[in-house]
């Protein structure tokens, strides 16, 4: 059967095909969206310095940083312009980069670029990070840095990471329109450029980080779309976006398992589960620990390396943890591998907790990257990785704990920890009283 398209609908079709491009409403952003650049102005948008980075910059007084602004304002009105006859925004590759007023968490991006001359440089920085390549691919100064691999991927990756290299080489010819369409879910990314997909929900690394490539932290949770200028005449329109809703966000980190997961929770009982099964309900299709109520709840079956992922929801203030590799008894904390922490990091009363107490840490062994957990209220997202003595647990897209637990030897409370190296058990919540509550619980064995 035939049916018509929403004019919504046609507008999306007609972003992602590139062969299409000459035929889309100029600077007129789809239903959803937010339109960045009215064609006419640079309203909204601010000069950045090239070398800014956000973890020092957040360390300025706002006098410092207002002065900072001020001059890199007036640099950014020398470099970029509005070609207001063609609708488009004008880099001429000196300066400043253009960046926008607002930011961003979880979003959706178009943006529509155009390289005027060959040897041309340029990218898209996300939330403040490099970056999203822009580049000649045949430009023969840039072989080396692999510039005929093409742009449209994470070129500021490390080389391990496979997201520095787009799938596919989708560069339209030099003097042509080119689209990026992008998502970027905590620190993942997707990029489709010219329709065709360069990088598929790979981590976007900390390039400022001073760790790197040790133990990084992940991107910040929120910042700014920056539009780099490096060299050359780079012009641009169509610059739209989105924020994605926290469940949506799931829902995309969740297409990335892989093949072999199985649920461990039929969502009306808790059949499969033993411990303190009183001190807990179904609610809503989730497993709750009942207020006032606690300890572990855990898998009849045992595992040894596995992968979990689950959804969890917090109320104020809530506690809970996950049981790992749990023996049936005792504090799982300490007799089983370990409690990987569940908590409201911003609750008053848990500000002067020892680091290795927040929300996905290793409890009482290592601790975890904080400020990633979703607003109270929202379901979060969580992937944790157990293989051998290793513990990788991924936020809402941000790898906040990645560990080999056999070289802690600082615990909390010079506490000892006899289960830490242990290879099975069960798994399951360790409820401390509060109504957390999980869903969507899957498992798939790795051994």
């Amino acid at each position: 059967m035939h049916r018509m398209m929403s004019a919504a609908a046609v507008m999306l079709a007609v972003l992602c095909g590139s062969a299409l491009a000459e035929e889309r409403p100029l600077n007129k952003a789809p239903e959803g969206f937010t339109n960045l650049f009215d064609g006419k102005t640079l309203e909204g948008w601010r000069g950045r310095a090239r070398d800014y980075n956000p973890h020092q910059y957040a360390k300025l007084s706002k006098e410092e940083l207002a002065a900072s602004e001020t001059a890199w304002n007036a640099d950014r009105d020398k470099h970029w312009t509005v070609d207001s006859a063609k609708g488009e925004i004008v880099s001429d590759g000196t300066g400043v980069y253009l960046t926008t007023g607002k930011d961003y968490g979880d979003f959706e991006f178009y943006v529509d670029w155009l390289m005027v001359s060959h040897n041309g440089d340029s990218g898209i920085y996300l939330r403040g990070y490099p970056q999203i390549q822009v580049w000649d691919p045949d430009n023969a100064h840039e072989v080396a840095n692999g510039a005929a691999k093409g742009s449209g991927a994470l070129w500021n990756n490390h080389a391990d990471n496979p997201g520095k290299w787009p799938l596919v080489r989708a560069d339209n010819p030099i003097g042509q329109w080119n689209t990026f369409r992008v998502k970027m879910i905590g620190s993942r990314v997707w990029v489709w450029f010219n329709g065709k997909l360069t990088v598929d929900g790979q981590i976007l690394d900390n390039y400022f980080d001073p760790n790197k490539p040790g133990a990084p932290s992940p991107v910040l949770p929120t910042g700014p779309l920056e539009l780099q200028t490096h060299g050359s005449e780079i012009r641009f329109r169509n610059i739209y976006v989105r924020d994605i809703p926290s469940a949506e966000a799931n829902a995309e980190l969740d297409k990335l398992a892989s093949t072999g997961f199985e649920s461990i929770f039929n969502g009306k009982d808790l059949t499969g589960w033993a411990g303190p099964v009183d001190e807990y309900q179904v609610h809503e299709g989730a497993i709750m620990c009942k207020p006032g109520k606690g300890g572990t709840l855990h898998t009849e079956q045992e595992y040894g390396d596995f992968e979990a992922r689950l959804e969890f929801k917090l109320p104020p203030g809530g506690n809970n943890g996950l049981a790992i590799r749990y023996p049936g008894h005792g504090d799982t904390a300490y007799e089983g591998m370990c409690e990987l922490q569940i908590l409201d990091d911003t609750a008053s009363q848990y500000k002067t907790l020892d680091p290795r107490q927040y929300c996905c840490s290793v409890y009482g062994v290592v601790p975890a990257k904080i400020g990633y957990l979703r607003p109270l209220g929202e379901w979060n997202y969580e992937h944790v990785t157990i293989k051998g003595h290793t513990i990788k647990v991924e936020l809402n897209g941000n790898v906040v704990t990645d560990t080999d637990v056999s070289t802690a030897h600082d615990f909390m409370a010079n506490s000892k920890h006899p289960g830490l190296l242990r290879t099975k058990g069960s798994f399951g919540f360790a409820g401390h009283n509060d109504p957390v509550e999980f869903r969507n619980i899957r498992i798939k064995k790795l051994d």
